[in-house]
């Protein structure tokens, strides 16, 4: 096996020809040690370590005689094929659709609030749309309408009536309660009682009056300080020359 080396094989064809079974059974699980160590980015567990004693089976041609914790794979191993993995199609109506959209149509239907179902509605006709025009190539010659129909025959015009105000009013950007929490936000904020209102508009205009009372106070010290600095100049200047 390439992924132990050359140095593994031979010490595992060395094992094999050892006279007692003791001295083999120590030599092996040493040898299993050794492959841990070369990968040691495998996880430990129990699949680990049989994989490595199945490993060792296969590279002595399973003529390795001695005490594992696992027993020798089947010889059969190595020219088995996998099984095949059969695509459960579902008896799709669609295939480019998948699964998943008919059971989002289910789930649109079980909505009892009739303005999520529209909104429900309107987002896979969105959703089926992106899938048409990739699986088609119909992205200029493409027609709503066969979107709805589909619809339609996957829920078995059971969301006709979100269908046909879709027709006619079109797609919507998002459920009408989400648009009706916004507005009763903005009402609520609008119909805030005068009192806070003027409460904060007074501590703003305070905030920019102390403001501008602290920097009118630091222009006043700043004079002060220079006539302070030349002063103390000009004394020292005098007893210099005094002396």
């Amino acid at each position: 096996m390439k992924e132990y080396g050359s140095n593994v094989q031979k010490l595992a064809e060395h094992i094999t020809v050892m006279p007692e079974r003791e001295q083999r059974t120590k030599h092996a699980h040493i040898l299993i040690e050794l492959m841990r160590q070369i990968h040691p980015n495998m996880r430990e567990g129990q699949d680990y370590s049989k994989k490595l004693w199945d490993d060792l089976y296969v590279m002595t041609n399973f003529d390795l005689d001695v005490d594992s914790p696992f027993p020798p794979p089947p010889k059969d191993i190595l020219g088995k094929k996998p099984q095949r993995v059969v695509y459960n199609q579902h008896q799709l109506q669609y295939r480019y659709y998948g699964r998943n959209i008919e059971l989002l149509i289910l789930k649109a239907f079980l909505t009892k609030d009739p303005d999520e179902r529209l909104a429900f509605v309107s987002y896979l006709a969105k959703l089926m749309k992106g899938f048409f025009v990739v699986a088609n190539n119909k992205e200029n010659n493409f027609d709503m309408e066969s979107i709805y129909e589909q619809i339609l025959k996957l829920s078995e015009y059971r969301l006709l009536a979100e269908v046909d105000r879709l027709r006619t009013e079109g797609l919507i950007d998002s459920a009408p309660k989400d648009n009706n929490t916004r507005h009763n936000q903005a009402r609520n904020n609008l119909s805030r009682p005068h009192n806070q209102q003027s409460v904060s508009n007074k501590n703003s205009t305070s905030m920019v009056n102390n403001r501008g009372r602290d920097n009118n106070d630091r222009n006043r010290e700043r004079p002060n300080r220079d006539n302070n600095s030349s002063r103390d100049r000009d004394q020292d200047r005098n007893k210099r020359r005094k002396r």
